[in-house]
């Protein structure tokens, strides 16, 4: 009895081993396909990234290859100058700025002295070397007021003076100061102040004018100015 007790006994410790390590081995393989699982998960998410990556820059340098990176920029800027001379040729302000007064060359002649239509004829031309604009009407200080208040524009004037009227190099622009001289009271002068107005209607730097003509000395009671012009005002 003894013997055959230890005999069983002997077996079952070595049924128990084999369990054990059946169930070890069992567990260390669960292990190991979870693992698997997690690094081809993350390999499967890498190699993602790395394609969203290398397509990216592969289309990046696919672009660069065929625009040859800095001459893109060349092409930009070409066909935007291009645009900007296609407008400018149109005939509108396109690309070109305006009229500063140290590029002008401002003249003014007194006409009709003492008669009806008495005025001063102004002349603007541009001495620069690129075109430029101007707008509206020029400011005017008569005399030598030049804190004063600029003359109003003419009442009678026809519109339109919101127009940008590009000059080129020697073009000119004509305006004209109406002079309106009652007799008595009056105010007398022989050189006024102008200044160019912007497009947002606000004056640049004022620059003194001496009157030229037959009688260059001019007087008045009331007096306003009309618009630039490609043609002189009152010319007949």
């Amino acid at each position: 009895m003894t013997t055959h007790r230890a005999r069983r006994t002997a077996r079952s410790a070595a049924l128990a081993a084999v369990t054990a390590a059946l169930a070890l081995g069992l567990t260390a393989c669960g292990g190991a396909d979870e693992g698997s699982k997690a690094a081809g998960g993350d390999h499967t998410a890498g190699t993602a990234q790395s394609r969203s990556a290398s397509d990216g820059d592969g289309k990046a340098g696919a672009e660069q290859a065929n625009s040859g990176g800095d001459p893109k920029e060349g092409a930009r800027s070409a066909t935007t100058s291009g645009g900007m001379e296609k407008v400018a040729s149109k005939g509108t302000t396109g690309g070109v700025q305006q009229c500063r007064g140290d590029e002008m060359l401002v003249t003014a002649a007194h006409r009709f002295a003492g008669q009806q239509g008495d005025h001063l004829l102004v002349t603007a031309s541009n001495e620069g070397s690129k075109p430029c604009w101007v707008t509206s009407y020029p400011a005017v200080k008569l005399g030598g007021d030049v804190d004063g208040a600029a003359l109003p524009h003419s009442k009678k004037d026809n519109p339109g003076g919101d127009k940008h009227i590009t000059l080129r190099p020697g073009d000119k622009a004509y305006s004209a100061v109406n002079l309106f001289d009652y007799g008595s009271k009056n105010h007398t002068a022989q050189s006024f102040a102008i200044a160019l107005r912007g497009a947002d209607g606000r004056n640049g730097p004022f620059y003194s004018v001496d009157t030229k003509g037959e009688k260059p000395q001019f007087s008045w009671n009331e007096a306003d100015v009309l618009n630039w012009n490609t043609k002189k005002p009152y010319d007949f």
